[in-house]
């Protein structure tokens, strides 16, 4: 079976266990059956599929925004060659700097990750929450394509987005550095080395708490 039938296959089958379920509710029904993921994701560049994941942090939380669990990886790209030109003032990569890391490989990145979701969420469903959430999906999806295995191993079908739900407030600061103006809350850090995926998934659940705040 070729790796794209399996990913699908796996897809398939996971999705169609989630609504086959008897006892499956929803989040309004059931909301202690469910988590949130606070995802964010540093990268070698802005093209998923060509460009790669470097690192990601992640938050575990309740739906109220109580923190459960946190992680953060970083990851050594299979092509360092690619990475775009700015991206070393962005979030300081260097590959030397990152094997002193330890940074893992795709592979072990992956394992990490559903060993670390296996150990924290249970039964209960999760959704993953990010800012930016077409770009952070996508980058989590070729990361576990990489390793033959899908995503969705981790996260509930819908994705979402605290843009939208800041939107839906009034709020129309799309940058995170002017939403967090907005709210009153302390921006991530910008300086290359201090900004990673976990300042990241740090700032998306405190601005998540202050969206529900209002």
């Amino acid at each position: 079976m070729s790796t794209l039938a399996k990913l699908i296959l796996i897809n398939t089958v996971a999705l169609g266990g989630l609504w086959a379920q008897d006892d499956f509710r929803l989040p309004a029904d059931a909301p202690n059956d469910w988590l949130l993921a606070f995802v964010d994701v540093e990268t070698t560049g802005l093209v998923p599929g060509y460009h790669e994941m470097i690192d990601i942090g992640v938050v575990l939380a309740e739906l109220d925004g109580t923190e459960l669990a946190r992680t953060f990886i970083r990851i050594m790209p299979d092509h360092p060659e690619r990475t775009s030109p700015e991206v070393p003032a962005i979030n300081g990569f260097d590959v030397d700097k990152w094997r002193n890391y330890g940074a893992l490989s795709t592979t072990q990145a992956v394992d990490s990750l559903v060993a670390f979701y296996g150990q924290h969420t249970g039964d209960r469903q999760v959704l993953m929450v990010s800012y930016n959430s077409q770009f952070d999906a996508a980058f989590l999806d070729h990361l576990f394509r990489s390793a033959n295995r899908s995503w969705r191993e981790l996260h509930y079908y819908f994705v979402l987005d605290l843009p939208s739900m800041a939107w839906s407030l009034g709020l129309r600061h799309l940058w995170g550095s002017r939403l967090s103006e907005a709210l009153g809350i302390k921006d991530e850090p910008h300086t290359p080395d201090e900004h990673t995926g976990i300042t990241g998934a740090d700032l998306n659940i405190r601005v998540y708490r202050e969206l529900l705040a209002l």
